[in-house]
C-alpha cells in the first residue's frame, strides 16, 4: 500500500523530539511556517498516556483570533496516513484537525480548539 503524504503543522508538543519517537518511531523533518489569525492559549492535560509522552502538563492550543495579525509560529512536517492517523490519537479531546492555509501559501493539517475563538 502506497502512504499518502500530508503536511502537519505543529506549534507545541509535536516539536519535540522525544515526542515524536513515541509517537511516529522517527524525528520528523520540517521547515518554519505561520499560522495567521490565530493565537496560543495553554491546556492542562489529564490523559495519562499524553502526559507519559511529553511529560508536559500543560500544552499550547491554537484558537482562533479575532485579530488579522495574531499569528502561531511552528513548523510543517510531512507526514504519511498512518502517522496522521497516530496523532490524531495523541491529541486529547479539546483539539480537532482543520485544514488551513499557512504564511507560505501551503496548505497543512493544525490542531485547534474545539469551537472557541478569542
Amino acid at each position: 500500500m502506497i502512504e499518502t503524504k500530508h503536511l502537519l503543522f505543529s506549534y507545541g508538543t509535536l516539536q519535540l523530539e522525544k515526542v515524536q519517537i513515541e509517537i511516529y518511531g522517527r524525528v520528523l523533518k520540517g521547515e518554519r511556517d505561520r499560522l495567521i489569525g490565530y493565537k496560543i492559549e495553554k491546556l492542562k492535560i489529564s490523559d495519562p498516556a499524553v502526559l507519559a509522552k511529553s511529560q508536559l502538563e500543560y500544552h499550547p492550543i491554537a484558537v482562533k483570533s479575532t485579530k488579522e495579525n495574531d499569528f502561531i509560529e511552528g513548523m510543517l512536517f510531512e507526514i504519511t496516513n498512518t502517522e496522521l492517523e497516530d496523532t490524531d490519537k495523541y491529541e486529547v479531546g479539546e483539539y480537532h484537525r482543520i485544514l488551513e492555509t499557512f504564511e507560505s501559501g501551503r496548505k497543512a493539517w493544525v490542531y485547534v480548539a474545539k469551537n472557541k475563538t478569542i
